[in-house]
């Protein structure tokens, strides 16, 4: 037993992933329903697990991040974000919106009469960058809302480093930043323990997921859905030529980028699976002023996935009620997603929000999303695996930008030999 166990802990993270989304499929098509109950629970532990660490490490990491930069390059980075950001999500939807015309999923369907959908309020744009500003921190971190750990980080974190630069205070406020730092590095040496079960949890996922949904539901809309994955591999061939051109190796971006991308596959979860994108950041040499900042509000905010399906949505919808989408029409949905998918940060059932705002703002009937509801995990698993590719990406191209500026010392790499 042991024997195995030591080959199990020194072999590849991303390998034990991998055979985990295999063997969790097989399990699960072949066991059914049974099979997906006795398992979920190991799924749970999974999530509880990575949700466990999204504060300290949110918190932690950025606080550090800030303090090992300065405010100048903090703007800099920032707007790069936002507008590289705003960018890829235009571009998801506009991959999304071509693939499903050249495809066109849906025809064929038909609306029962009967199909009904339950959409959360949509709290508008101006509602969303109120709630950034948590009114009390302890809720915005029991929650937890990740905008408002994200503002509560910036705000100590630049405090910090204003305290630190003044004569009055810097020797208390060098203690205080080692404080945080050590309680940096104590959130990183939990997360290696961490990582150890993601297969297990890997596993468990993907067979109760493939027991629940079964053959007979991939069938049903399988245009719909082997349109989206299409779709991803498109927007992928964009993140390449992205990279590219930014000087950024494509080998080194695959090799770190496997493990948190498949356990985002597997978990549907952008910021549960915040953990391991962020270490793989870490192992790709990007300073963490820059990932310490972007990938947090990135699985929040950059949702390149979400932009895709609402594309291929909008076009399924179109083809089911029998009114083809126009050019102008296309113009408008891009438009719209592309704010849609920012604007909706943080709402609870934020895909169907973002749906359903694009279908009321062109005009498509609400009730089509009743018939995606049945594949809606095989969707989101493709979609927030893109999400997380999107924020690793443009990490990874800003990262690339900002080594012509002055940059400091990163710490030596504590999680080495976990994804090695």
């Amino acid at each position: 037993m042991k024997a195995v166990l030591d080959v199990y802990l020194k072999s590849s993270l991303v390998l034990r992933i991998g055979i985990a989304l295999v063997l969790g499929l097989v399990v699960g098509l072949v066991g059914g329903p049974v099979v997906a109950e006795w398992l979920n629970p190991l799924g749970e532990l999974l999530l509880k697990l990575l949700k466990f660490l999204i504060v300290p490490i949110v918190l932690f990491t950025l606080m550090v991040g800030i303090n090992q930069a300065n405010l100048s390059s903090m703007g800099r980075v920032g707007r790069k974000l936002l507008g590289f950001y705003v960018l890829t999500s235009a571009l998801a939807i506009a991959v999304g919106l071509a693939v499903a015309s050249l495809f066109e999923p849906g025809n064929g369907l038909e609306l029962s009469s009967s199909a009904t959908v339950e959409v959360p309020d949509n709290p508008g744009f101006v509602q969303v960058l109120l709630n950034i500003v948590p009114a009390n921190i302890v809720e915005a971190f029991a929650k937890p809302n990740l905008l408002g750990i994200i503002f509560t980080a910036i705000v100590f974190g630049v405090a910090l480093l204003k305290l630190r630069e003044s004569d009055a205070h810097c020797e208390s406020a060098e203690k205080l930043y080692g404080v945080v730092s050590g309680l940096n590095d104590v959130t990183m040496k939990v997360m290696s323990g961490v990582l150890q079960y993601v297969p297990i949890g890997v596993f468990a996922i993907v067979a109760s997921t493939a027991g629940a949904q079964g053959m007979a539901t991939i069938l049903a809309l399988g245009d719909m859905v082997l349109v989206l994955y299409i779709a991803l591999a498109v927007q992928l061939v964009v993140y390449a030529v992205l990279m590219r051109l930014n000087g950024v190796s494509l080998r080194d971006f695959i090799r770190e980028a496997r493990a948190p991308v498949a356990t985002a596959f597997a978990t549907q979860s952008s910021s549960g699976t915040l953990p391991l994108t962020l270490n793989a950041a870490r192992r790709m040499g990007i300073p963490q002023r820059i990932y310490g900042f972007s990938l947090p509000l990135g699985a929040t905010i950059n949702m390149d996935g979400a932009a895709i399906r609402i594309a291929i949505s909008a076009v399924f919808a179109a083809n089911v009620v029998g009114v083809p989408l126009d050019l102008v029409t296309m113009l408008e949905i891009v438009l719209i997603g592309t704010l849609a998918s920012i604007g909706t940060a943080g709402v609870p059932g934020a895909g169907i929000v973002m749906i359903a705002t694009v279908f009321a703002q062109v005009g498509l009937p609400i009730e089509t999303v009743a018939l995606l509801v049945s594949i809606d995990a095989l969707v989101g698993m493709g979609a927030t695996a893109m999400n997380v590719t999107g924020d690793l990406v443009v990490t990874s191209v800003i990262g690339r930008s900002e080594e012509k500026h002055e940059t400091v010392p990163e710490n030596s790499m504590e999680l080495e030999q976990q994804l090695s």
